[in-house]
């Protein structure tokens, strides 16, 4: 994989920020974007199992975040068991999955990033809101807005009443509510999908990590929208 930005599509520096500022507003995804989640959501999975004697593969289950819970819960259990096992797993979350989850490289930087610019960030993710801000929270990192329970297109919600011009994250699901927001699709290939997939799927840049973010910020996007 490359180490450095790819462009994966001529890309346009996205909306302009609010009143004639060159500072814009950035969102970012959370799970595997920001947060490695899987060690927290593997326990808890494996919780849950426990808990309710119905087996589920955790490993599996890791390899395929980004999309809401119920998206997982119905590969093992009964469409009207998910409701209950979605409160029972988001109950038992915050004790099981917030201290096993560590920062990805370069999340705290690119947050930083954004704020050395003059910027706002904001961070839309599918997962639970409140779980979403302890997970935030216990790792110091402090974006302006939080927006949860949003998936796929549904983050353009978020993404549009917050102004952001610019979207980060790690999964197809990303992509395209970056790209129904009209908002900078920026992919970064920490999560299950490959560079070559997040390309396919979009995105208008494509990095390697968040530790790229910085550069580009500074050296590509910003320059472009002054």
């Amino acid at each position: 994989m490359a180490d450095m930005t790819t462009p994966a599509s001529p890309a346009s520096p996205g909306p302009s920020a609010p009143h004639g500022s060159s500072a814009p507003t950035v969102g970012f995804d959370l799970d595997m974007t920001l947060i490695d989640s899987r060690p927290g959501i593997r326990a808890c999975y494996q919780a849950l199992a426990e808990r309710t004697g119905t087996y589920i593969d955790a490993d599996l289950a890791v390899t395929r975040l980004g999309p809401p819970l119920a998206d997982e819960l119905i590969n093992w259990f009964p469409a009207e068991r998910i409701p209950e096992m979605a409160d029972l797993y988001r109950s038992m979350y915050p004790e099981i999955a917030i201290a096993a989850s560590p920062a990805l490289p370069g999340a705290r930087e690119a947050i930083d990033a954004v704020r050395a610019a003059g910027g706002r960030t904001l961070v839309v993710t599918a997962k639970f809101e409140p779980n979403a801000k302890l997970h935030l929270a216990h790792l110091g990192l402090d974006p302006d807005e939080v927006v949860g329970d949003l998936w796929a297109e549904r983050k353009a919600l978020a993404l549009r009443e917050h102004g952001a011009a610019v979207y980060v994250g790690d999964h197809v699901g990303d992509v395209r509510g970056a790209r129904t927001a009209g908002a900078l699709s920026v992919a970064v290939a920490t999560g299950p999908i490959d560079a070559d997939g997040l390309r396919a799927a979009g995105a208008d840049v494509v990095l390697a990590d968040l530790t790229l973010f910085p550069r580009w910020l500074t050296e590509d996007y910003l320059p472009a929208r002054a």
